[in-house]
């Protein structure tokens, strides 16, 4: 049942109870104040208020809830009709009493009439009261009047135009509190409505709250988009999640989790931003909505639908007016987003952002202070290292050069040769330390020079193997050029210094009688020079600090290898001069490949 309804059967409730109210008043009425009646009159007015009792009953039992919904405004028309009448009757039955105020009754029934219908039922009753009236002044002159004094227009007119000005005045008060009371509880459902509204938006921001407070809860990124990611599940369900940052127009994925999480755009996967959702997230500054992934507006929804995921909202990460990235909720039926969930993702863009900003300054800068003292114990280990260097071939070449002095006429010539040969090596083992110092400060100064001509790399091979096969015996080093290599554009000693750097490490790590083989081929525009042995391998968690300037791997069970550090970071340095690159291929117990690539000069 409707509000408007329910009001119209209380109005027939109230007006029922007021009909039985009546019905004491008319047996009183009729039968002790009443006398002297006309023949017949009495036995009216009896069956007018037996009447009124029953129709008083009647309606009482038709406002029930379920009577009334059925029909209410014929209900209530004919609740009216009974009510004009049971009034009529008893104006016309009491007619007979000279100077009586019956006419009055007829007030009753406006009053009615504009309760029910406000300012039409106040003025439309008196239109249909203003026949009752004329006949009861005819029945009252006609029968009653003695001494005649003719039909008194008056008492038409009079009665006739109070009633319409007390039909209009009541229908007035009546419309005009109906249309405040339509007001107020239209006042009332909006603050209904508003109290609900405030009570969403006050869960939908503890709820942020709560994820943004789960995000900051630990400056350790894994704990914290752990957290993160275990409270939002609770709050807005997803089959797969990502926060992606932006920086010089590429996207950084943070954090993911979900479908494919460690298949597509997985954690720290970087990509250019182009023409994805994240650049639209960006553009607008608001989130967006991707009901349906089918038609893949974006290039990156072709792999969420390979997936089985349709649907999909971003917002962005705003720092003050800037967004810096999105979050990134995906489900995989498609329009499958509230509304209010769609505000929740909204709003944790705006919270998430300066909790993922702190904790990337954070690992930035404990990333800095990670390196800083790494360095720190590298440059440690290095002068340590340079100085026992240092310190074991100029012992040699003192001891050496003593024992000539103080006893060269005691030795023969083959002794006084062997000390000259060992003054020489270790001058030449200490000419290379020096140099690998020189070149690596000059490198960091940016003052390494090259001398740039045309270089025959084929030929460069076989004389950097040539030489380091003269100066051993143990190993076998072979050189394997295929067909006629292009010349390239380089510094032919410092080339050659890299190569034979790679060799003398691969002979070192080599066992006696294994090769080392040279291989260099044309591929793809480039020139590659790959130099592989069989020692004991590089493992993975060593691969990159070798290239590290200091930087020196071991094996596993051994302690350190033999050098500076210094000689594969200087390589790598002059093949980024050149254009190309120095790359590792290796396993423990495996051996090692290392890999020369050289840009070939385009024939234009």
């Amino acid at each position: 049942m409707t509000p408007h309804v329910e009001r119209l059967r209380e109005t027939e409730r109230w007006i029922a109870w007021v009909r039985l109210a009546a019905v004491p008043f008319a047996i009183v009425e009729v039968g002790l104040l009443s006398t002297d009646y006309p023949s017949g009159y009495e036995r009216l007015a009896w069956l007018t208020t037996a009447l009124l009792a029953l129709g008083g009953a009647l309606f009482y039992l038709l406002s029930d809830e379920r009577a009334f919904a059925r029909a209410p405004r014929r209900i209530g028309l004919l609740g009216l009709a009974l009510d004009t009448i049971i009034v009529a009757a008893f104006v016309l039955i009491y007619q007979y009493e000279i100077g009586s105020p019956v006419n009055q009754l007829f007030v009753v029934v406006l009053v009615e009439a504009a309760v029910r219908y406000g300012i039409r039922g106040g003025l439309l009753m008196p239109v249909a009261i203003a026949p009752l009236v004329a006949l009861a002044e005819w029945s009252r002159e006609a029968k009653f009047d003695n001494p005649p004094h003719g039909y008194q227009i008056d008492h038409v007119v009079f009665p006739w135009g109070l009633l319409t000005l007390t039909g209009m005045i009541v229908g007035w008060l009546v419309d005009r509190l109906g249309r405040e009371t339509a007001i107020s509880q239209a006042r009332i459902a909006e603050a209904e409505l508003l109290r609900d509204e405030l009570g969403r938006r006050a869960d939908v921001l503890e709820a942020a709250t709560r994820c943004a407070r789960a995000l900051s809860s630990s400056l350790n990124l894994d704990e914290a988009f752990e957290a993160f990611i275990r409270e939002l599940r609770g709050l807005v369900p997803f089959d797969r999640m990502a926060i992606v940052l932006e920086e010089a127009g590429t996207a950084q994925v943070m954090a993911v989790a979900g479908i494919g999480a460690d298949v597509v755009f997985t954690r720290g996967s970087r990509a250019p931003v182009g023409q994805t959702l994240l650049a639209d997230v960006l553009r607008v500054g608001r989130p967006i909505y991707r009901e349906d992934m089918t038609d893949a507006r974006y290039p990156e929804e072709r792999e969420f639908v390979e997936l089985g995921l349709h649907c999909r909202i971003a917002a962005p990460l705003l720092q003050g007016p800037r967004a810096v990235g999105m979050i990134s909720l995906v489900r995989k039926e498609a329009r499958a987003f509230k509304s209010s969930e769609l505000e929740l993702v909204g709003l944790l863009g705006r919270l998430v952002a300066s909790a993922v900003q702190n904790i990337r300054a954070y690992e930035a800068e404990r990333s800095t202070v990670e390196e800083l003292r790494r360095l720190s114990a590298l440059r440690a280990d290095f002068v340590s290292l340079v100085s026992h260097e240092l310190r074991a071939p100029m012992a040699s070449v003192v001891g050496s050069a003593q024992t000539l002095r103080q006893r060269w006429r005691e030795l023969n010539p083959d002794q006084r040769e062997s000390f000259l040969a060992l003054i020489g090596s270790e001058t030449e083992r200490l000419a290379a330390l020096v140099g690998d110092v020189l070149d690596t400060s000059r490198i960091e100064a940016g003052t390494f020079t090259y001398r740039f001509s045309d270089v025959d790399l084929g030929a460069l091979v076989r004389d950097s193997v040539a030489g380091v096969s003269v100066a051993q015996d143990e190993v076998a080093v072979v050189a394997d050029v295929h067909g006629e290599l292009p010349s390239v554009r380089g510094d032919r000693d410092r080339l050659q210094q890299v190569l034979v750097n790679l060799l003398d490490n691969a002979v070192k790590f080599s066992p006696a009688g294994e090769e080392v083989r040279v291989s260099a081929f044309h591929q793809d525009l480039q020139v590659r020079i790959e130099v592989t042995d069989h020692g004991p391998g590089i493992p993975p968690d060593q691969q990159g600090l070798i290239f590290e300037k200091f930087g020196r791997g071991h094996s596993d069970g051994s302690p350190g290898t033999p050098g500076t550090g210094l000689g594969l970071f200087i390589a790598r340095s002059i093949a980024v001069a050149h254009g190309g690159g120095l790359e590792l291929e290796s396993r423990p117990q495996a051996g090692a490949t290392f890999t020369l690539t050289l840009p070939v000069p385009s024939a234009g």
